[in-house]
């Protein structure tokens, strides 16, 4: 029995980067001799265990067999006289695919420090045709290592993969996964320049791929092209450390302006309330989360009143204020106005330009919380307690602005 240290802790130790996670792999033993030796079982789908003191996961070396569609139909094969070789052949990329053993000793028989020195993700073997998650991975990496570029054969190899129909397969979970994974990375927009290349976003976001290639008015945006623009807002949003939330909706923002016809481009009339119907869409097909879904709703629909708010009447600014449920939830509010920034943001040009919106809204709600509105609804009638507290609170804002002239 020979354990090895494997995968991604490899990978990184050799980047340099923290390890976070180490992954095992046991050669030349039985389930039953793991748990002999205090180990406890955890793997539903084949034998994984958890170290007695560490926790840590050990994976008996194993093999797998395509029997069906999509990234469950695998058959496993675990055994004492499954080999370490024939474990990392099964993996998605060389630099993932080498070993680290007991004396400190690094098995890499794919050529995965090769790959990492030239800066490439390869894929192992053609056994990596037979799962598409592996696809949403490879995207994935691209968006943490930003200098990586995916190798021509594995981008071909890819392309046959979503052409023969295997994206289909993937459960709305499993993409909804890997997707907020790489909104959450360094560069998420890489991640979506390789879907693109190999035909997967067209098929997984397509309310997102269609918007590469419209026009936008060149006054407002440099960058013309709404995918571009969209790019540079989610990429912004990672620069700032955003919460995922705020990440989405940066990325949907702009759903809306695929729906305008070529005839109206570049001119996007009323794209914030096709953009709300299409981020439902998504987020229903994707099973995005409840928190991710609600932010991305409310700026798809009000970004476009966020970036007019110094032209807006008090009454509306306090409008605006419900309709995002401000009073109730001012720390969402906050994270509403961080991704409309991104929105603003995302120009080039724009990146360091004075974006008063913003903060302009944040002392309106101030100025409107500060209504007592308790004391106002006693003094009202009970059928018009709520338009009293509007009136009030758009009074205040009023009274707030007057001071600032």
């Amino acid at each position: 029995m020979k354990t090895y240290i494997v995968g991604g802790a490899v990978r990184d130790e050799l980047l340099g980067l923290p390890v976070k996670d180490r992954d095992h792999v046991v050669v030349g033993a039985t389930p039953e001799e793991m748990v002999a030796r205090g180990f406890t079982p955890v793997g539903q789908d084949f034998p994984v265990f958890l170290h007695p003191q560490t926790h840590e996961e050990y994976a008996l070396a194993r093999t797998e067999r395509k029997s069906g569609h999509g990234y469950k139909g695998f058959t496993v094969y675990a055994a004492p006289e499954v080999t370490l070789e024939e474990d990392l052949r099964r993996r998605d990329l060389t630099v993932n695919a080498m070993a680290l053993d007991e004396t400190g000793t690094i098995i890499d028989p794919y050529g995965g420090q090769a790959d990492l020195q030239a800066r490439v993700f390869r894929h192992v073997s053609d056994a990596f045709a037979e799962d598409p998650v592996r696809i949403l991975r490879v995207a994935r990496f691209a968006a943490r290592f930003t200098d990586f570029s995916v190798a021509p054969e594995t981008l071909t190899l890819m392309r046959e993969i979503v052409d023969a129909g295997e994206v289909d397969a993937l459960v709305p979970e499993r993409v909804w996964q890997e997707l907020s994974r790489g909104l959450m990375e360094k560069q998420p927009s890489r991640m979506f320049q390789v879907l693109r290349e190999c035909g997967a976003l067209a098929k997984l976001l397509p309310e997102l791929d269609c918007l590469f290639g419209v026009p936008q008015p060149p006054a407002h945006h440099p960058e013309v092209d709404t995918g571009v623009h969209v790019m540079l807002v989610v990429d912004w949003s990672a620069q700032q450390r955003f919460s995922l939330p705020v990440r989405f909706a940066a990325l949907v923002h702009d759903l809306g302006k695929g729906a305008t016809s070529p005839a109206l481009w570049p001119r996007h009339i009323g794209h914030e309330a096709k953009g709300v119907e299409r981020v439902r869409g998504v987020s229903e097909r994707l099973r995005v989360p409840a928190d991710c879904r609600d932010l991305a709703v409310a700026v798809a629909r009000e970004h476009g009143n966020v970036h007019r708010a110094l032209e807006l009447r008090p009454a509306t600014v306090v409008e605006l204020l419900e309709r995002v449920d401000a009073f109730r939830r001012p720390e969402r509010f906050e994270e509403f106005l961080q991704a409309c920034e991104c929105d603003f943001r995302g120009r080039p040009g724009y990146e360091t330009r004075p974006f008063p919106a913003v903060g302009h809204l944040r002392q309106a709600l101030h100025a409107a919380q500060a209504v007592d509105a308790g004391a106002v609804a006693k003094s009202a009638e009970p059928a018009k307690i709520r338009q009293a507290v509007f009136q009030a609170r758009a009074a205040a804002v009023a009274e707030w602005r007057q001071s600032l002239a």
